[in-house]
């Protein structure tokens, strides 16, 4: 079972094991921050949340109390990581100090040039930046990282049916944009 080989890896780390810690790390560095990227709709913002919780991850590992599985504790932490990060954003807009040359490198950067259909993920990525934060949030966490509505409920501490409300409205959504702009 991969939990079973998550909390062997933490225990190891717990004992003094760091090379547990870089397993668990190589495991994990990439579905946190595409997580974070889906959930903030930009590279430097999401490397720098990535950056943020494995910093978290590894002072407070040894503090993890085995009572959920390790992912689910680790995107808890990515989500409201993520949730900081654009309450940081609304602040300078509302101060007025976004940086423009920051906006500039932003709207230039290829962000994935891996991937064949850059348009369309691009396009997503804005329609998902039009969504409000906890339906952006579930639906990435359903959608992309393709969890339970159970395990869903247990990172962010909302009910199953409310995360399900969340979703269909999410869906619903971006359905309709993505169509509506393809017009």
């Amino acid at each position: 079972m991969v939990e079973d080989k998550d909390f062997e890896y933490v225990r190891q780390f717990i004992d003094g094991n760091e090379n547990a810690f870089n397993l668990l790390v190589q495991k994990y560095q990439q579905r946190i921050y595409w997580h974070a990227r889906r959930m903030l709709g930009n590279h430097m913002d999401a490397d720098e949340v990535t950056q943020e919780v494995l910093i978290v991850l590894y002072n407070k590992l040894k503090s993890f109390n085995f009572k959920s599985s390790l992912y689910t504790w680790i995107f808890k932490i990515t989500a409201n990581r993520s949730i900081n990060q654009i309450n940081k954003r609304k602040i300078k807009r509302f101060l007025f100090l976004e940086d423009t040359d920051y906006d500039t490198l932003m709207a230039n950067e290829d962000l994935v040039s891996e991937i064949d259909n850059k348009e369309k993920l691009q396009h997503l990525d804005k329609v998902l930046q039009e969504l409000p934060v906890k339906q952006r949030e579930v639906f990435s966490l359903r959608h992309f990282d393709e969890l339970s509505y159970e395990e869903i409920s247990e990172i962010t501490g909302k009910t199953v049916g409310g995360l399900k409300a969340n979703y269909f409205h999410a869906l619903k959504k971006v359905t309709e944009l993505m169509s509506k702009d393809e017009n």
